[in-house]
Order: structure tokens, then C-alpha cells, then sequence
């Protein structure tokens, strides 16, 4: 019965952790129905990160929500689902928070760092929970955390290139400012968060000496009772 409480409540963890996930991406693409339908007109890249101008901070705000293409938002749709997941399942007592910091860190780091150019996309996001969930796993040293930690690695470790300058020589669409100041801001939550929220079970030692002393005194209880016993029975 204990068994089936745990196994019901564990569920309940899985789907309470993908409602965020599920609510970020449905955003993310009434968003975008609403900007390729031109619903509101086209302008929507304007509301784009645009780094050194004033005007250009809005993009902090707005720019995770805005593609360019339907094969923009693909490429982050997944990425978002699995890894916003993880965050809300592994670390909710502090996820909210550091979703909310992950989003504006990163876009603060592309405004300050980025190209004269409209900095739109979610891949900045994305690099920053990838970094996060990496980071925190490893500083926290706690077994379920670094398996999070690999995983993650395993799947997205192949994209970690695109954080550098070179990825602009591949593709000069690719904001790889956006991604480097995800990857930054990731690796800072991961720091400044490292003592809050999920951390490693503290280690009980007992020394031999106390074990015999509370073997021996349990058998003392063991004898007493034996005793008061007898003089009830007498």
C-alpha cells in the first residue's frame, strides 16, 4: 500500500513537472502562428534583442518567443520540452526562480556581447538550462543529479561548438553570441544556486565504540523487561 502512495505520488511529480514545460512551448508557438499570419502585422522581429540600443532591451523580454523560421522553432521545441522538464521534476524547489533568472541572464549577456543585428530564438534559453543542469549535477555531486547531468550531456553535447565565432563562418544566421551568453548564464545559476534547492545526502558515521555501547545498552532494556516480568508473573 506504502509502495502504490510513493509510485502515485512520483507520477504526480512527472506530470505537475511538465506543465511548465508544456505552457513555455505553447507560448512559444501561438507566438509564432500569430507573427507568420501576420495577425498583428509583421514586425515582430523588431521586438528582438538588439545589443548596445536602448530600444533593444525589450528583446530581453520578448526575444525567446519570436523564430524566424518553422525550422528555428523545431530545433528548440524538443530541447525546451525535455529540458524545462527536468528542471521543474529534479529541482522544483528552486526552478521557478531560476527559470525566471536563466531567461534574463542570457538575453542581458547577448545585449551586452552581441553583433549590431536583431537577436531572436529560444537557443539562447536553451543553452542556459543545458549548462545549468550540467553545472549543477557536477558541483552538487549527488548521484541522481549527475546522471541528469550525462544524459543531458549525451544528447546536447554535439552543439556546444555554436557557442564560439566559428559557428558564424557555418551559418551566419546562427546568434552564437546568444548561445555563448546562455551557456554563461547557466554555468553563474548553476554556481549561485549550487547550495540551495536538491543537494547530496550528509553521511551518518557511527564509530564502532558508540555501536557497542548502544548494543550493549539495548541489551540492558532487554534484560530489564525480562526481569519486570517475572515480578508481575510472581
Amino acid at each position: 500500500m506504502e509502495s502504490d502512495g510513493l509510485n502515485g505520488l512520483e507520477k504526480k511529480r512527472v506530470k505537475l513537472a511538465m506543465i511548465p514545460s508544456l505552457l513555455v512551448v505553447a507560448l512559444i508557438w501561438l507566438a509564432f502562428v500569430i507573427d507568420h499570419t501576420a495577425v498583428f502585422g509583421n514586425e515582430f522581429s523588431k521586438f528582438g534583442i538588439y545589443p548596445g540600443v536602448i530600444k533593444g532591451l525589450r528583446g530581453i523580454l520578448f526575444s525567446p518567443l519570436l523564430h524566424s523560421s518553422f525550422s528555428h522553432l523545431w530545433s528548440n521545441t524538443l530541447p525546451l520540452l525535455i529540458q524545462i522538464w527536468l528542471l521543474f521534476y529534479f529541482y522544483r524547489n528552486i526552478a521557478f526562480p531560476t527559470f525566471i533568472y536563466l531567461w534574463l541572464l542570457s538575453g542581458i549577456i547577448t545585449w551586452i556581447i552581441g553583433r549590431s543585428s536583431y537577436h531572436i530564438g529560444a537557443s539562447g534559453l536553451v543553452f542556459a538550462l543545458l549548462f545549468f543542469l550540467f553545472f549543477s549535477g557536477v558541483l552538487r555531486r549527488y548521484i541522481p543529479l549527475i546522471a541528469v547531468s550525462l544524459v543531458v550531456a549525451f544528447i546536447y553535447g554535439s552543439t556546444v561548438w555554436s557557442i564560439f565565432p566559428i559557428a558564424e563562418l557555418v551559418d551566419i544566421s546562427i546568434s552564437w553570441e546568444g548561445h555563448l551568453s546562455g551557456a554563461i548564464s547557466g554555468l553563474v545559476i548553476a554556481v549561485i544556486f549550487r547550495k540551495q534547492g536538491p543537494q547530496r545526502p550528509a553521511k551518518i558515521w557511527v564509530e564502532e565504540d558508540e555501536e557497542d555501547d548502544m548494543d550493549k545498552e539495548s541489551e540492558d532494556e532487554e534484560i530489564e523487561n525480562i526481569d519486570i516480568g517475572i515480578g508481575d508473573s510472581i
